[in-house]
């Protein structure tokens, strides 16, 4: 059998297991989809073209290699104008934050600020009053009988902190939340037409609401990030308009990456718990057990499951074959659970010596958020297990149908 024919049988092969993917069954618990694929070598033919690459090892150093870049705005321009890479909402994000090369990302980085120890200090209390006062409305609605966890907690608190820290009004909040899950699809590994019909829709409302955010904070700056954004992109950038564009981007950026990833790190970590009873007790027991709970939680399952990069010259991957411009799609969902890199990894076991994940990417791409959405998972298990009575799951939770972004749609629990 020659080489075509092989590659040919084993993109068929691929295709069946990953269309599996894209049933609900799939999007509840696609673990052992992917481990039918890791059956097939830790790089498997994708089905639309390039690579799958599921192991841990490999996924972790193409994330830190140079050799491998961002799909940018170059390279989503060459994939021709029918290609869901050239869609309007697809391109907009193609300017953001986290779809830029060096040396344009490395501009922006350092335009953008970090949350350093001192600032998570002084968003540590607002991020335990918020908590407190998400819970206790959470305990409220118990009294009845159940409640949906997702939609009064963890969808709250995320949006309530990025708001707060940007200076978003809080009557803005419930429709940035509502744009950010339509948008999102922009960032799909395969969207539907129709599921890019809304990003479209929803990123051009989130231009306007945030140009206008700019334009507002460049008339009346104040203690803001966006307004020091507008004052770091004046001193590089001396064309006032693509300077507002630049300050607009990074704020579409971090609200974006705010809302979305961390409330479903929220959601799944909760779930997680439940799912466990007994570290119900032990956490409150010992809350300094909680950080590496939600280590456990984001290796077990991460808000995202897929990173796409591009090779920047010909080459091979364990054999694979691979040319300059093809992409890979990392599977660092899966990859959480590799045997080769953890024992017994498909045992949720927050005593690892190393939890080992890839839920904040790695390399020049490592989450910037990353602080933000552990002070906020890390409060909300601590205050969870000190200020209630141990939960139950009312009934499994439906998933949104997605791939790379994972997403719980709902979350009921009632007391134990």
């Amino acid at each position: 059998m020659d080489t075509g024919t092989v590659q040919s049988s084993d993109r068929r092969a691929t295709v069946s297991l990953f269309s599996r993917l894209r049933t609900a069954r799939g999007q509840s618990d696609p673990f052992p989809v992917y481990a039918a694929l890791r059956s097939r070598g830790r790089v498997a033919p994708a089905p639309w073209g390039g690579h799958l690459v599921m192991g841990f090892d490999l996924c972790d150093r193409l994330l830190r290699s140079r050799e491998w870049a961002e799909p940018d705005q170059r390279w989503r321009a060459r994939q021709g104008r029918s290609s869901r890479w050239n869609t309007p909402s697809v391109r907009e994000m193609g300017h953001t934050l986290p779809a830029l090369n060096p040396p344009e990302h490395t501009r922006v980085r350092r335009a953008a600020g970090s949350f350093d120890r001192g600032s998570i200090r002084q968003m540590s209390g607002h991020v335990t009053t918020t908590t407190i006062r998400l819970l206790d409305a959470l305990a409220e609605q118990l009294r009845d009988g159940e409640a949906d966890f997702n939609a009064v907690v963890s969808e709250e608190l995320p949006v309530a902190v990025i708001g707060g820290w940007l200076g978003i009004p809080s009557a803005d909040w419930p429709r940035l939340r509502e744009l950010t899950h339509d948008q999102v699809f922009a960032q799909e590994l395969l969207p539907s037409a129709s599921q890019l019909a809304l990003s479209d829709a929803a990123t051009r409302e989130l231009r306007a609401y945030f140009m206008d955010l700019v334009r507002e904070r460049r008339a009346r700056p104040g203690d803001d990030p966006v307004s020091r954004w507008i004052a770091t992109w004046d001193a590089i950038e001396p064309d006032r308009e693509k300077a507002d564009a630049g300050v607009y981007y990074l704020a579409l950026f971090v609200l974006l990456a705010a809302l979305e990833t961390t409330t479903s790190m929220l959601s799944m970590a909760v779930l997680a718990l439940l799912d466990r009873p007994w570290w119900w007790d032990a956490l409150a027991a010992d809350p300094e057990l909680v950080p590496a709970f939600v280590e456990e939680s984001l290796r077990w399952d991460p808000p995202t499951h897929v990173i796409t990069r591009v090779a920047t010259r010909d080459g091979e991957l364990d054999g694979a074959a691979y040319r300059a411009g093809e992409p890979v799609h990392l599977m660092v969902g899966a990859v959480g659970r590799d045997p080769e890199r953890h024992r017994d990894a498909e045992q949720f076991d927050p005593h690892r010596s190393a939890p080992g994940h890839l839920a904040f990417s790695g390399g020049i791409h490592y989450c910037l958020g990353a602080p933000v959405a552990r002070l906020e998972a890390q409060t909300l298990l601590r205050e969870l297990v000190r200020r209630l009575p141990r939960l139950t799951l009312v009934r499994r939770p439906r998933w949104a149908p997605r791939i790379a972004f994972r997403r719980l749609l709902d979350l009921d629990v009632a007391p134990a």
